[in-house]
């Protein structure tokens, strides 16, 4: 996935309107974009639009945080139309992924679906004392898909007025808190999905962010609006030279199978660029 664009679970036009947006995901959401008094509609809502299109991008729900009586009544209601994932909010710990995949066990097993069929994103940074547990999500099994952080919530939670420089850059503790999702991402063996740009007019700053995040490690974005997606998807597509580059590198590793360090064009790699060129082809569908 490259992209994964939030939709509001209470908009039928709205979810209609993603399902046509080329984002590789929609992440129903059951959370922000939904009021307390339209949780309930929201989820029947969601429900049906999971019936009703299977064929097309791959199809998570945000449900509501552990810790709001709002979260097991989304589960229960969405786990019927067989979402391939539930997007977690304000995850605390790895112990929020394993309560999660007690209910999906129980809630799969009631509608008949196989078992870990849906997976699990939690978005691991959106509180102050989960920044501490970042380490936690190693050998939670298949259920763990990737790993997505927050900056907006997590603004709010340590009181900041801002979160960002004026030139739109992200300010020391927030761009920590982006760092520290790629190496926990990293360590647990999932991907690394990078959050939401909120000002959807500003195109050239989307795609300036995009760029940098898939040059850092990142695999994916959330988006927050249709307009952004194509954006997002060219700035982690791997283009014509990157495919090029590790193609070259991955043949020559391949034809001096006992050296460790080679020269390509007057640069010398070892075994990590190897890596990183096998990543660039994994990514554009040409790997083995």
């Amino acid at each position: 996935m490259r992209s994964m664009l939030f939709v509001p679970g209470d908009s039928e036009k709205k979810l209609a309107k993603g399902w046509g947006s080329g984002s590789d995901a929609l992440i129903l959401d059951l959370e922000d974009s939904v009021a307390a008094d339209r949780k309930k509609e929201a989820r029947q809502i969601s429900r049906a639009f999971l019936a009703a299109n299977k064929a097309g991008p791959k199809r998570f729900v945000r449900i509501n945080p552990l810790v709001t009586p709002y979260a097991i009544d989304d589960l229960a209601a969405v786990v019927g139309g067989a979402p391939d994932g539930i997007v977690l909010p304000k995850c605390a710990s790895a112990a929020d992924i394993v309560a999660v995949n007690h209910y999906l066990s129980a809630l799969e097993s009631r509608e008949g679906l196989p078992p870990d069929r849906i997976q699990i994103m939690p978005i691991v940074t959106e509180t102050a004392g989960a920044m501490f547990t970042l380490g936690s999500y190693t050998g939670l099994g298949t259920r763990l898909c990737g790993m997505m952080w927050g900056c907006e919530d997590l603004a709010a939670d340590v009181g900041a007025s801002v979160n960002r420089s004026s030139d739109n850059m992200y300010l020391a503790p927030f761009d920590l808190a982006r760092s520290l999702c790629l190496f926990a991402a990293a360590a647990a063996g999932v991907p690394a999905i990078d959050t939401v740009f909120t000002d959807f007019k500003d195109m050239a700053g989307l795609e300036r962010e995009s760029l940098n995040a898939e040059r850092i490690g990142f695999t994916a974005k959330a988006a927050i609006h249709p307009a952004q997606v194509e954006i997002i998807n060219r700035a982690f597509t791997p283009d014509e030279a990157a495919i090029a580059w590790a193609k070259k590198v991955v043949a020559t590793f391949q034809s001096s199978a006992q050296i460790g360090v080679i020269g390509i064009e007057g640069k010398m790699l070892d075994r990590p660029h190897l890596r990183a060129a096998e990543r660039v082809l994994n990514r554009a569908g040409l790997g083995r």
